[in-house]
């Protein structure tokens, strides 16, 4: 089975509410996660927004969450880590945790990433989204993509 990665927030390709967003109470969707391969030792999760003026701005960034993870809350708390030993990276805003679609104009386009990878991350929280993925390069064994829509009128 394949890695799936969904929201019962929005559908892949669909707008995502402004709950969700600067607009409303900015509060990170729920997602869920199912297919991870056995074999993974932990995932990483980004949300980034590539059609942001000044290039790809990273909304969310989490590293080293347990493989056997469903998901994530609505809401997940900013902090630079988590009990289950999952860590947060900063944000293009320089913060720990989620922050929600801000577009200055226009409708833009937020992947969520997933990523199953066969080894945990030594890195720091803080850590950039960069900076993971340079880490995880030659240890991901599979990944997943929901997408939503969000427009400021």
């Amino acid at each position: 089975m394949a890695m799936t990665l969904a929201s019962s927030a929005f559908p892949h390709e669909g707008h995502i509410p402004s709950r969700h967003a600067c607009d409303g109470a900015d509060l990170s969707p729920p997602l869920a996660f199912a297919g991870v391969p056995a074999e993974a030792a932990s995932l990483v999760l980004v949300c980034d927004d590539p059609d942001a003026p000044a290039g790809v701005w990273d909304h969310f960034v989490l590293f080293n969450l347990s493989p056997a993870t469903p998901g994530l809350p609505e809401g997940l708390h900013q902090a630079p880590a988590y009990p289950d030993g999952s860590l947060s990276g900063r944000n293009s805003w320089g913060r720990y945790g989620y922050g929600g679609p801000c577009p200055p104009s226009g409708v833009h386009r937020y992947f969520f990433t997933l990523y199953a990878l066969d080894a945990m991350l030594d890195l720091p929280p803080g850590a950039t989204k960069a900076e993971i993925l340079r880490a995880a390069k030659g240890h991901i064994l599979a990944s997943a993509t929901l997408m939503g829509r969000y427009g400021r009128d």
